[in-house]
Formats: structure tokens, C-alpha cells, sequence
């Protein structure tokens, strides 16, 4: 029997890895399947609901708002009161957001339950990671985060399409209805599954919370209500100096905070200042596009929704591909020149789409570009990630990751903010001329943060190539 029980130890060690990195991948996966999902019935919900451009970019921007500035809160809180807690409550979060969305009979409904949506999405994704870090040891942890990074990575890619069949063969709120079931499953199986972990019981900073939220929000309010209130008018003046003068009184804020949220010392390194900088620009480009593109397919070009997502799918794609090439590319020749190059790539590939856009193009005219664009970006991210998490101290990774989060879900709020506007100021009509008007206006800016996010990486540190 004493020869026994070690084997049964072991089993039972491995079965608890295996559960841990299942449901932390399946709950990661929702989360990452919703922040696009919805992109491709935007213009199902636009006929039904009645929305203007406003309300769609607040459908989208609600859920990325509140999961980029509640992420740090949300790991410190797992730390603190238990990993599996608040795994738990992020997750019965998620779905109660869903019920929410599902049952909405209005725009301002449904962006409020995007908003908590986004909130326990924050809480998931981040405790996924602490979760699977403290089930598996040193020499296994780096598989299980690769298995976990590709699920959430399918998740991305997959959203188009879900989103596609779902709004062309069921209703749009079918969308959020889906993910009920699978989420009380996954809830079930936590429960029963997944043991209780503790990180460092630091102290929370809830006072910093304030000013970068309400910051991101008078941004985004500002540049999303200009062309229809007005740039000079009272409403955006406010919003916009407010949301920069909140600033200053955050970074005041961090400065003086015995455990801040954002550590100011980080941005005391190159590697971290520029990467961070960079991350926070091409993921505006990113995601302004990705706001408009199956739009565009829809309402200029005339595809149905699920042959629109099955088009943006050449784009999204590369990420299976180029995201691991740039990661051995970024061992060989540094970071610097994988995320100019991929940049470039990047910006290279919407300009041409922005040339050759209208309601009369071939959509395999649009192919070679889109995969130029998606390759590029595929390339840029693992490198400027790697080049973020590199300058901090081992310790310090898991902060410095929360960080990059936050910065690159705020670069998203602000792309799609500033997308729409100029969107708007070019679409004059409901024609598919019109709307590719205002898509071409819109691409031409993503290419611009694209190109911005390239000439930022050039100051990014020239590090010694690893073999």
C-alpha cells in the first residue's frame, strides 16, 4: 500500500493540473470570443435597436473601458481574497452580463451590460493566469501558458465568424444567450475542481482607480460626442480637458501610493516606457479597423454577416502563424526590429486597403493587404510584450503584464473613439458610397497610429540577440 499512494498522489496532481488548465482556458476563451464577437452584428443591432455610430462604439467600448481599468484591481483582489473567489465571481459576472445583454430592449441597456461584462472579464483573465501559475510548476509553466495563450488566441480569431453565423442564422441576442449554459458549466466545475490560492496580500489601491478611470471615460466620451455635440461645444471641451487633467492627477496619485497600481518606476526603463507606447498605438489601429471592417463588408460591399466574418478571417488568422514567428525572431534579432518591421508591414497593408476601398472592389483585391496587415501586427505584438515584461524584475512580471493590459485595452477605447469620429465626419449619407467614405477616412487614421507605433519603436533599447 506504501508503494501505492505515491501514484495516486501523483495522479491525482496531474488530473488538478489538467482540470486547472481546461476551465481557466474555456473561461478565457468566452472572454476573448466577446471582445469581438458582437463586431459582426453591430449592423443587425443598428437595424434593430435603432442606433447611431455613438451607441455601437459604446457597445463595443463599454466592455473594453471597464476591463482595462478594473485588470489591476482585479488581480490584487484574487491575491487577496482567494484566486478561485474571485475566478468564481469573475466568471458568475461574465454571465450574468450575458443574461443582461441578451434581454436588452435598448442601446443604453445593452452598454450597460456590456460594461459588466467587461468588468468580470477582468476578473477572469488575469486569475487565469495567477491560477494556472500556481497549479504548475517552474519547469511546466511555460506549456500551460502556451496551451492557455492559444485557446484565448482562437477565441480572437474565432469571434468574426461565431458572431457571422449567429447574427445571419439566429438573432443578434443569441450572441450572449450562448455563452449562459457553457458559463454554469464552467462555474460547476471550478466549484468542484479548482483549490483555493493566495498571492501577496498587498494593499489595494482603490484611490487610483478613480482618476484613470473616469480619465479613459472623459476621452472617450469627448472624441465619440465631437461631430455630433460639437468640438468647441461645453459637453466635449469638459470631457476632453477633464479626461487629460485626470492625468497628471493619477501619475500624482501613484507617485505617493504605498503599493501603487501602476508602478511609476517601470516607465524609468526604455524597453517598458517605448514598448507600452507602442502597444497602446497599434492596438488603436487594431481595433479601429477591426470596429469598421465587417461593417464595411455588410454595408458597402453587401455580404451577409457570416460571409463577412468568413472575409475579415485572412486578417485574424495570421495570428496562428506570425505571433509564434515573432516570438522566435524576437530571440534572433531583438525586439526593435521585429515590431518596426512588423509595423511597418502593418501600416503598409491598411494604406493600400484605404487606396483601393469602395463599393465596387473585389474582395480578393483586399486579401493581399489584409494579410500583410494581420502578418505585421502578428509580428509587433509578442515582440513589444516581450520587450515590456524583459525590463522588470522576474517578480514584478505579473504587475508589469497588468499594466501592459491596461495600456493596450485603453489604446483600443481611444482607436475606436477616434475612428468613429473621423468616421463620422466623412460618412454624409446611408448610401454604401457614403459609408466607404467614411471607412477609407477611418483606415487612413489606423494606418497613421500604425505608423506612429513604428517610429515609436525605433526607440525601443537594441538588445543583445539570444541564440
Amino acid at each position: 500500500m506504501k508503494h501505492v499512494q505515491p501514484d495516486m498522489k501523483t495522479s491525482t496532481e496531474a488530473s488538478t493540473k489538467r482540470w486547472v488548465l481546461a476551465l481557466t482556458s474555456t473561461a478565457s476563451f468566452m472572454v476573448s470570443l466577446d471582445a469581438l464577437i458582437v463586431t459582426l452584428a453591430l449592423s443587425t443591432i443598428r437595424a434593430d435597436l435603432g442606433a447611431s455610430i455613438e451607441g455601437l462604439e459604446w457597445i463595443v467600448n463599454a466592455y473594453n473601458l471597464s476591463f482595462a481599468v478594473l485588470l489591476m484591481t482585479a488581480a490584487a483582489l484574487g491575491d487577496r481574497w482567494g484566486r478561485r473567489r474571485m475566478f468564481l465571481t469573475g466568471l458568475a459576472l461574465f454571465v450574468v452580463g450575458s443574461i443582461a445583454c441578451a434581454l436588452s430592449q435598448s442601446v443604453a441597456q445593452l452598454i450597460a451590460a456590456r460594461a459588466l461584462q467587461g468588468g468580470g472579464s477582468a476578473l477572469v483573465m488575469p486569475i487565469a493566469m495567477a491560477l494556472l501559475s500556481a497549479a504548475f510548476g517552474r519547469e511546466e509553466r511555460a506549456k500551460a501558458l502556451g496551451i492557455f495563450s492559444g485557446v484565448t488566441g482562437l477565441g480572437l480569431i474565432a469571434g468574426p465568424i461565431v458572431g457571422g453565423a449567429v447574427a445571419q442564422g439566429l438573432a443578434w441576442q443569441w450572441l450572449f444567450w450562448i455563452n449562459v449554459p457553457i458559463g454554469v458549466v464552467v462555474l460547476a466545475m471550478i466549484w468542484r475542481r479548482i483549490g483555493e490560492s493566495f498571492g501577496p496580500k498587498a494593499a489595494l489601491d482603490l484611490p487610483g482607480l478613480a482618476p484613470v478611470t473616469l480619465s479613459a471615460l472623459g476621452i472617450a466620451w469627448g472624441l465619440m460626442r465631437g461631430n455630433k455635440a460639437g468640438w468647441a461645444s461645453t459637453e466635449v471641451t469638459i470631457a476632453l480637458a477633464g479626461g487629460l487633467l485626470l492625468i497628471p492627477a493619477f501619475i500624482l496619485r501613484e507617485m505617493r501610493a504605498r503599493d501603487p497600481m501602476v508602478p511609476l518606476r517601470f516607465f524609468r526603463s526604455r524597453a517598458f516606457s517605448v514598448g507600452i507606447l507602442a502597444s497602446f498605438l497599434f492596438y488603436g489601429s487594431l481595433y479601429g479597423v477591426l470596429f469598421f471592417i465587417a461593417q464595411f463588408f455588410q454595408n458597402a460591399m453587401g455580404y451577409r454577416p457570416l460571409d463577412a466574418g468568413l472575409r475579415v478571417l485572412p486578417w485574424t488568422a495570421t495570428l496562428v502563424v506570425f505571433a509564434p514567428l515573432g516570438g522566435v525572431l524576437v530571440n534572433r534579432l531583438g525586439e526593435r526590429i521585429v515590431v518596426v518591421a512588423g509595423l511597418l508591414m502593418d501600416a503598409a497593408g491598411l494604406m493600400y486597403v484605404a487606396t483601393i476601398a469602395s463599393p465596387d472592389v473585389t474582395y480578393i483585391a483586399l486579401v493581399g493587404p489584409l494579410v500583410l496587415a494581420g502578418a505585421g501586427v502578428s509580428l509587433a505584438m509578442p515582440a513589444a510584450q516581450n520587450a515590456v515584461l524583459s525590463a522588470v524584475a522576474p517578480l514584478e512580471i505579473g504587475k508589469a503584464s497588468g499594466v501592459f493590459n491596461m495600456f493596450r485595452f485603453l489604446g483600443a477605447t481611444a482607436g475606436i473613439a477616434a475612428n468613429a469620429a473621423i468616421f463620422i465626419a466623412n460618412c454624409h449619407g446611408g448610401t454604401a458610397q457614403d459609408f466607404s467614405a467614411g471607412f477609407v477616412a477611418a483606415v487612413s487614421l489606423s494606418t497613421a497610429f500604425a505608423f506612429l507605433a513604428a517610429l515609436t519603436g525605433l526607440f525601443l533599447p537594441a538588445r543583445r540577440a539570444t541564440r
